[in-house]
């Protein structure tokens, strides 16, 4: 075989490795191998672990079976459950007895105007450990004589209106002689039936801008008012000062709409307001 010159060996080589490096064939000793990242153990989202990547339990950490309790020990387990489950609906039974016990005495009561346990209707406001009900503030309200005036339960309370046109010169707070009657009829009225008791003095107005240059405000004429009742009440009848007190609403709490002449008429009013305590004084030393 006739040999290749030596310049035919010179070209072939660099023609192989330029091959080699165009083609990026897997036997390039030229070329980087590529860093190759270890497997990751986490399973994808949706999908549970593997079983060998879980905790595995050994020895006392085992949870327990119920292969390994005592049959006796469940027969004892389930009559202590049964025993207390019948425990327990004894004493819901002996509850719902005493429930409709209390229920039927209430409805008792309220049908006899009296409070529960009670033989026959207190004296309202007397002592002798009898409290005073709201049940029994409003029974006794029927005992008051005012046919002329209003009278209303409220809550715990009886309220008791009376016409401030009837009392005062108009935007004034000057008691007028019917009204000095008015006054002591009533409150004859609330210690015969409420011996005692806190009664609050509240005074209203209407709306309508005050004639009277004298007050500045409706709260200050309503004061006023019920300052006058208050000063009659304590000189020229029975009741103590100290089981009164007053309140000046001005024109805040009307009863009835100022559109028209009477509702405005009505919302121009002294209450007297009945309370169910008692003053610690001795009314009747007075």
């Amino acid at each position: 075989m006739p040999s290749r010159s030596r310049t035919d060996r010179l070209v072939s080589v660099p023609a192989v490795v330029l091959c080699a490096a165009v083609a990026g064939c897997a036997g390039n000793p030229f070329r980087k191998q590529a860093a190759i990242a270890p497997p990751s153990l986490e399973p994808p989202p949706g999908v549970a672990a593997p079983a060998h990547t879980l905790p595995q339990f050994q020895g006392a950490d085992l949870p327990p079976s119920y292969a390994d309790v005592d049959g006796r020990q469940l027969e004892s387990a389930l009559v202590r459950s049964r025993q207390e489950s019948e425990v327990m609906q004894d004493e819901i039974a002996a509850l719902r007895d005493q429930l409709a016990s209390t229920s039927s005495q209430l409805a008792q009561a309220r049908a006899a105007g009296l409070p529960p346990g009670a033989d026959k209707p207190p004296r309202v406001g007397t002592d002798g450990g009898v409290p005073v009900t709201p049940v029994v503030m409003q029974s006794a309200m029927t005992q008051l004589k005012l046919p002329e005036l209003q009278s209303r339960f409220d809550g715990a309370v009886v309220r008791i209106d009376i016409p401030a046109d009837r009392m005062f010169d108009d935007g004034t707070a000057n008691l007028l002689p019917q009204g000095a009657a008015t006054l002591t009829q009533v409150a004859d009225e609330i210690e015969r039936v409420y011996p005692g008791h806190f009664i609050g003095i509240e005074g209203h107005v209407d709306t309508e801008p005050l004639q009277n240059a004298s007050w500045a405000s409706p709260h200050q004429l309503t004061a006023a008012r019920a300052a006058a009742v208050f000063d009659f009440l304590t000189t020229r009848t029975s009741m103590h000062e100290k089981q009164l007190f007053l309140v000046a609403h001005g024109a805040n709490h009307p009863l009835v709409s100022n559109a028209t002449a009477a509702g405005r008429s009505r919302n121009r009013r002294v209450e007297l307001v009945v309370y169910p305590d008692r003053a610690a004084v001795d009314v009747a030393a007075k």
